[in-house]
C-alpha cells in the first residue's frame, strides 16, 4: 500500500510540475510585457533576454501616457469594442436561433443545410477573404463599421456549439411548453435560452477572443483611422517613429486587458459550457 501511495504521489507531483512548466511558458511573455510597460525604454532593451526583464526596478506610467499622446488610442479602443461587441451580440442571437432550428425543428432540407454548416467548419477565412473583398467593393462598404461586422455574425462553429448543447435538453420540457400554448418563438426565448446560459457564455468568450484580435480583414478593408480597430493600430504603432518599446508594451497591455476582464466575468459559464459539451446525451 505504501508503495502504491508513494507511486501515486510521485505521479501527481510530476503532473503538476509539467503543468507548471507549460503555464510558465505561456505566462512569461505576458509578464514580460506587463513589467516592460512600466519601464523606461532604455531598460526594456537593455534587460531583454535576461532574468532582470521580469523585475520592476523602475516603475512609471510615462509609457501609457505616451501612447495616448502619440496616437488616438481611445478612438481605436472604441472601434474594437463596438465592432467586437456587435459581432458577439449579433452572433449569439443569429447562431443560437439557427442551431435551435437544426436541433429541434423538423423541416425539409434540414440535414442537407446542416451538412453545409459542418463543411464550413473546415474552410479557413483566408480561403474566402479575396472573393469577399471584391464583393464588398461592389457594395461600396469599404471604410465602414458594418464591413467589419456583418461578414462575421453568422459563424459555423458557434452554430455547432449551440446545436450540441440544445440536443442535451430533454424534449419533454418543450412538449410541456407546447401543451401550455407556447409557440417556437416563446419556447426558444423563455425556455431554451435560460437553460442554455453556459452555452451562451462559452460562445460569447470564444467569439470575443476570435474577433478582438482580428487583423487580416480590417487591414484589407479599412484605410482610415476613424474605423481602425486595435490590432491594425498596434501593428502600425510598432513602426511609428521614434520606435519606443516601452510604449509598444503599454499599448499591448491595454489591448490585452479587456480579454482578461471578459474571461473573468464569464469564466464560470465558460467552464460549465465546456463541461456540458463533453457530456453524452
Amino acid at each position: 500500500m505504501n508503495r502504491r501511495h508513494s507511486s501515486g504521489w510521485v505521479s501527481l507531483a510530476a503532473s503538476y510540475a509539467i503543468l507548471l512548466i507549460c503555464a510558465g511558458i505561456f505566462v512569461l511573455p505576458i509578464a514580460f510585457m506587463i513589467v516592460a510597460s512600466f519601464k523606461p525604454d532604455e531598460l526594456v532593451l537593455r534587460e531583454a533576454g535576461t532574468w532582470r526583464a521580469l523585475i520592476l526596478s523602475e516603475a512609471s506610467l510615462d509609457n501609457y501616457g505616451a501612447v495616448f499622446e502619440r496616437v488616438s488610442f481611445v478612438r481605436y479602443f472604441i472601434n474594437s469594442v463596438f465592432i467586437t461587441g456587435s459581432i458577439v451580440l449579433g452572433g449569439l442571437l443569429v447562431n443560437s436561433m439557427a442551431a435551435y432550428a437544426f436541433a429541434r425543428m423538423q423541416w425539409r432540407g434540414r440535414n442537407l443545410c446542416f451538412g453545409f454548416v459542418l463543411i464550413l467548419l473546415i474552410l479557413p477565412f483566408e480561403a474566402i477573404a479575396v472573393p469577399l473583398f471584391y464583393q464588398i467593393i461592389e457594395f461600396g462598404w469599404r471604410n465602414t463599421y458594418h464591413v467589419q461586422i456583418i461578414p462575421f455574425i453568422a459563424n459555423a462553429f458557434s452554430v455547432y456549439l449551440f446545436y450540441s448543447f440544445f440536443l442535451q435538453i430533454p424534449r419533454e420540457m418543450e412538449e410541456a411548453a407546447a401543451m401550455d400554448g407556447a409557440g417556437p418563438w416563446r419556447t426558444f426565448f423563455t425556455l431554451i435560452v435560460p437553460l442554455a446560459k453556459p452555452a451562451f457564455a462559452t460562445v460569447a468568450i470564444l467569439s470575443f477572443l476570435m474577433h478582438w484580435g482580428n487583423y487580416l480583414w480590417p487591414l484589407m478593408v479599412v484605410d482610415y483611422d476613424a474605423y481602425r480597430p486595435l490590432p491594425v493600430a498596434i501593428a502600425e504603432f510598432q513602426t511609428l517613429p521614434p520606435i519606443q518599446w516601452g510604449d509598444i508594451m503599454a499599448f499591448g497591455v491595454m489591448m490585452v486587458l479587456p480579454v482578461l476582464l471578459v474571461f473573468l466575468v464569464f469564466q464560470r459559464g465558460f467552464v460549465q459550457g465546456v463541461a456540458s459539451s463533453g457530456m453524452k446525451n
